[in-house]
């Protein structure tokens, strides 16, 4: 997006009068009007933010809402910033409650202030509770907004009351019964059993066999995500101590968030900290500061590569062979433990294992490591033979050991990789930390270093009273 005006540092919200602005703001609403409001999303994402506000408010309002309430439209809090006070409340007003409390949280003062201030008491309480749930939390993703009747009503008064309010609903999904009395959840119809029953029928007698799947608000929305997909729910109920259900979490809700999740556990394996902004949003600072401090840890992590290297400065003096395999024995430690380390943090994620199956894990990837090892062993053996057979290069009278070598290393190394890159997601989890942490270069890194041990160790073993 071109030069979006951040809404944390708008103070004076009024779209800025350019007749250019306006001329171009017209013609687009009008182009724009008939699309499909994720077409309209996507073009209004490379307007800069006065001009897809003047958009926003040349559009017909019942659209206007419709784009304002797509998560993928990264300028709305831009553009809510900058409407004037009548239209923040009527948008604010027509938004459902959880893209309100999205786009509210997105904001600092005095701009948070101010759109709390256009929200009736209604909105304003629902959007302060969702603000109080933690992060990545059921609570965080819910929306207030779903239908519920008592459960003497009929199918036919059902029916009447969806006609009247589906369009303060975010989604009509299932109709929540609730006990007459204590108004705790009883059953949860699908729509399609309700347009099916007879309209004289109590919308009771249409509810499955089965106690409606419930969470709580405290849950976390990854086990939210798998409660949806085994069950193949379009939405879950949020209740509380009481029963009482206090939003749904619907399943589009839910991809959004596991798109946000992967994305940030993918920006973590890579070696960085998560970005809160898209990537052509983000500040040339903000990015700076989320890649600087890994790409420290890890430099200085290598130089322990070197000081591992001084040790055995001798060694390479007597053998300096030994220093032309020394990248490619690095980089196979390196890339087998960030292949077992990108498994385990998935299996994880999807919770196919668990903490106490790190053992199962381990004896897994044992021999997973040794004939991993095995294979780029022999290719390095016969790397080596082809090329002093071929006349390619000269390895010296020892070139069988050197050959050997860089064999058994490559096995060696392989295998620790493998388990190492395996083991340190369990670690991490068990101390309380993200798995997502155990980044790829951070286990190569951790690799590198001990894989020059092993390496000189392993040549020291076959070398010794030759070239060593």
């Amino acid at each position: 997006m071109n030069d979006i005006i951040d809404p944390k540092v708008v103070s004076d919200p009024k779209v800025i009068s350019d007749p250019k602005t306006d001329l171009l703001a017209r013609t687009l609403a009008a182009s724009l009007a008939g699309e499909h409001v994720a077409d309209i999303v996507e073009t209004l994402n490379d307007q800069d933010a006065e001009t897809a506000t003047a958009v926003l408010l040349a559009l017909p309002f019942e659209r206007a809402v419709e784009v304002l309430d797509q998560p993928e439209f990264t300028a709305a809090a831009a553009a809510l910033a900058l409407f004037p006070d009548e239209r923040t409340s009527a948008f604010l007003g027509a938004m459902s409650a959880d893209r309100v409390t999205d786009l509210i949280d997105e904001v600092d003062e005095p701009v948070r202030a101010r759109l709390l201030r256009h929200l009736d008491s209604e909105t304003h309480a629902a959007v302060i509770r969702l603000l109080s749930y933690p992060e990545h939390s059921a609570g965080s993703l819910m929306t207030t907004e779903f239908v519920s009747v008592p459960s003497d009503w009929t199918v036919a008064a059902t029916l009447d009351h969806i006609r009247h309010v589906e369009r303060s609903r975010e989604t009509v999904y299932a109709i929540y019964v609730l006990d007459g009395v204590g108004g705790a959840l009883l059953h949860a119809v699908p729509l399609r059993r309700l347009i099916s029953g007879d309209p004289m029928a109590a919308i009771a007698t249409l509810a499955p066999e089965h106690k409606p799947l419930t969470v709580t608000p405290e849950v976390d929305r990854e086990d939210v995500a798998r409660l949806i997909s085994k069950y193949n729910l379009l939405a879950v109920p949020v209740v509380d101590a009481a029963g009482h259900v206090i939003g749904i979490v619907t399943v589009d809700d839910v991809i959004d968030a596991m798109i946000a999740e992967t994305t940030e556990d993918v920006q973590k394996l890579g070696g960085m900290e998560a970005l809160d902004e898209p990537y052509n949003q983000i500040g040339f600072l903000s990015m700076i500061r989320k890649r600087a401090g890994w790409l420290s840890v890890l430099l200085v992590g290598e130089m322990l590569t070197a000081s591992a290297m001084q040790v055995y400065e001798a060694e390479l003096e007597k053998a300096i062979v030994l220093a032309l395999f020394i990248p490619l024995i690095m980089s196979s430690g390196g890339n087998s433990g960030s292949q077992a380390t990108s498994l385990i943090i998935r299996a994880l994620a999807l919770r196919e294992v668990s903490l106490r199956d790190w053992w199962r894990v381990a004896l897994r990837e044992l021999p997973t490591g040794l004939t991993l090892g095995a294979i780029l062993g022999a290719i390095g053996i016969v790397r080596i033979v082809a090329w002093q057979k071929l006349g390619l290069y000269d390895y010296g009278p020892h070139w069988m050991l050197v050959a050997a070598t860089i064999g058994a290393t490559l096995v060696c190394i392989v295998t620790f990789g493998s388990l190492t890159g395996s083991m340190l997601p369990f670690v991490l989890k068990r101390l309380g930390f993200d798995p997502a942490s155990a980044s790829a270069p951070f286990v190569a890194t951790l690799v590198d270093v001990t894989g020059l041990v092993i390496y000189f160790g392993v040549a020291a073993a076959i070398l010794t009273g030759t070239l060593l």
